[in-house]
């Protein structure tokens, strides 16, 4: 079990986009081990890696269908399906502008993945394009559950079974969204898909359902809404934001910045994450 806890981290730590395992903790006298025993936990919502922010400290938050609702029980690893998803250069000004303009409406915004006040980067161009659109999106395949460590091979191997070959296609955001997760905790100020790559990641959804339920793990949503998610605020503060977002998208369809697309990003493959390892699920496939 040591062996395997080195490999896969516990589901509690801090994840990292890399196969390589952590090296062992180093060994400590009686007296370090008391007074480390007096820390406390480290949050439970630890889903994702930080991503390189310099010297910037982070709390990382994960996306309304990512928020870990599940109590930490050693042995489990945190098991998350996803289509990886970058946001091209060309829209980050138009972006900017309207992050900006929401920001300074709801001040309570922050960063998703990281603990940084969003109307605090509106103040530098560089910053908010760098930390707030520059990252690693992820547009959910399935629930974040919890698996014991003999369930992992089995899940990987399904799923690269299953998804082996995936045709290349384009996924068009296209529509600004307010989500709440389910304890209604938090808000999240999304991006949704309901055009172009629908289908394909809703027949991808559908897949990854099939190898839940063959392990007894609980399926994605009954009706899903692919997005990703930019913003987060504590509680739930949907209808408001939901105003602002609608007054501020009809405000940019007038000036015609911003129309039917906000911008399309191309499928570039699937993830699993489990614990500190991220598994590539299949091959992408040219047309």
């Amino acid at each position: 079990m040591d062996a395997l806890i080195a490999s896969y981290g516990d589901a509690s730590s801090d994840d990292s986009d890399t196969d390589t395992p952590n090296p062992p903790p180093p060994q400590t006298s009686n007296s370090q081990a008391s007074s480390t025993t007096l820390l406390p936990p480290p949050p439970l919502f630890l889903l994702e890696p930080p991503n390189s922010l310099g010297n910037m400290e982070y709390l990382q938050i994960g996306q309304a269908a990512r928020v870990r609702t599940f109590p930490h029980v050693e042995g489990n690893y945190a098991l998350h399906v996803y289509i990886p998803v970058y946001i091209p250069s060309t829209p980050k000004k138009d972006l900017a502008l309207f992050l900006k303009k929401v920001a300074s409406l709801v001040p309570s915004l922050h960063v998703v993945d990281v603990d940084v006040p969003l109307n605090s980067l509106c103040k530098d161009d560089q910053k908010l394009a760098q930390v707030a659109l520059g990252r690693e999106f992820h547009i959910s395949l399935g629930r974040t559950v919890p698996i014991r460590v003999h369930q992992i091979d089995s899940v990987v191997a399904m799923l690269r079974q299953k998804l082996q070959f995936q045709r290349q296609y384009l996924i068009d955001f296209s529509k600004w969204e307010v989500f709440v997760n389910d304890d209604h905790t938090r808000t999240f100020l999304s991006m949704e898909v309901n055009t172009g790559g629908l289908a394909e990641i809703t027949n991808q959804i559908q897949v990854v359902n099939e190898v839940y339920r063959l392990h007894n793990l609980p399926e994605f949503y009954k009706d899903p809404r692919p997005h990703i998610s930019l913003a987060w605020a504590l509680g739930d503060i949907s209808d408001s934001l939901k105003r602002i977002v609608e007054e501020e998208m009809k405000r940019v369809n007038v000036r015609g910045s911003l129309q039917k697309c906000i911008f399309t990003s191309k499928f570039s493959g699937i993830e699993c994450k489990i614990g500190q390892k991220t598994y590539k699920i299949g091959k992408v496939q040219d047309d």
